[in-house]
């Protein structure tokens, strides 16, 4: 029984390996590797703007932010969006911003850049709170 047993948790254990492990004949550096270079870096930002904030003023932010990536190369990709989720859990959150670069180098050359800066001086009287989320997509 007990042979049986260790058999059938090997199988399942097998079973589970080839399913997450990678190519056989591929180094665990070689893997992680290639999995870096598909993976992409996103910046995620949401913005509160400060009570008093005219629709006017938001526009002009928007319009201002949607302009950065064809000013900054690095930028991979962009989209943005607003809240308009029914769970009421977004904090007074409103606007959604989710940037794509390829590597971190791009994102350290986005962050001091002299557009984004301006944008930040644009948009800082504004904004009562901001919220920023970098991750390697998995």
């Amino acid at each position: 029984m007990k042979i049986i047993f260790s058999i059938t948790i090997a199988i399942i254990i097998g079973i589970i390996l080839s399913f997450t492990s990678p190519d056989i004949n591929t180094t665990p550096l070689e893997y992680n590797h290639q999995k870096s270079q598909d993976r992409v870096l996103r910046h995620v930002v949401l913005f509160k703007f400060k009570e008093g904030t005219s629709p006017m003023e938001v526009a002009t932010i928007e319009a201002a932010f949607n302009t950065l990536p064809s000013k900054i190369k690095a930028i991979h990709t962009f989209e943005w969006g607003l809240n308009n989720s029914p769970e009421g859990l977004n904090k007074g959150f409103t606007h959604c911003y989710f940037l794509t670069f390829k590597t971190e180098e791009d994102r350290d050359v986005y962050l001091p850049h002299p557009e984004h800066k301006a944008f930040g001086a644009l948009l800082t009287p504004h904004l009562e709170d901001v919220l920023v989320v970098d991750y390697w997509a998995q």
